[in-house]
């Protein structure tokens, strides 16, 4: 089955950003970082969302990430689902935090449960025919509204939404041009998906 071993982030200096992701998030083998100038303005089409226990990981994790520099887009809050927030890191990638329960039941960690790697498409169906068609095999399905696919091993999970339905839920208008500033690293091989983003052999993966 096909996985996910890394994602790489295009950014303007790749050791300011390195030093964000390890102070905020803790992050870095699956998390790679490679310098680029790449034209991009607004929603990029992505988010990257770290699922954790309780909310006091939460609480502390989103805390760590302001301090080390990221913009607030949505502030820490209850919802139906749990509790979470969204940032955006400096070097403008979005990141949402966020556990499904509702009240802590331990001592307070920073233990990440699950690395989601979520990509906003102009049709989930088409996308999910070309990820299963790629050796993805599907977890959960909403309709044409979301598809998660099965990570098993994998580190990072790989899910599918609307494009504007993901921008609502960062916080951001849906709008947005030119580079994705992303390439997924994984056992599938080099190829674009029908939204442009690219992936590449985890192997071949230019990493800093």
């Amino acid at each position: 089955m096909t996985s996910i071993e890394s994602v790489t982030l295009d950014v303007a200096d790749p050791t300011v950003a390195q030093r964000f992701y390890a102070d905020a998030f803790g992050l870095d083998t699956q998390i790679h970082l490679r310098a680029s100038e790449a034209p991009t303005t607004g929603f990029r089409g992505f988010m990257l969302a770290l699922t954790v226990s309780q909310p006091s990981t939460v609480d502390s994790l989103i805390g760590t990430a302001l301090d080390a520099g990221a913009t607030p887009l949505k502030p820490v809050a209850k919802s139906l689902w749990g509790y979470g927030g969204v940032v955006q890191a400096p070097d403008g990638a979005i990141w949402k935090i966020a556990t499904s329960a509702k009240k802590n039941t331990g001592p307070a960690t920073r233990q990440i449960d699950e690395i989601v790697l979520l990509l906003g498409v102009a049709d989930v169906a088409t996308s999910k025919r070309f990820y299963v068609d790629h050796g993805l095999a599907v977890a959960k399905t909403f309709g044409r509204v979301y598809v998660e696919f099965a990570a098993e091993t994998s580190p990072v999970k790989l899910a599918l939404y609307r494009r504007r339905a993901l921008a609502k839920d960062a916080g951001v208008s849906p709008d947005g041009t030119g580079s994705h500033r992303l390439t997924i690293g994984g056992d599938a091989g080099s190829f674009v998906d029908p939204d442009g983003f690219a992936w590449q052999a985890a192997s071949s993966v230019l990493t800093s």
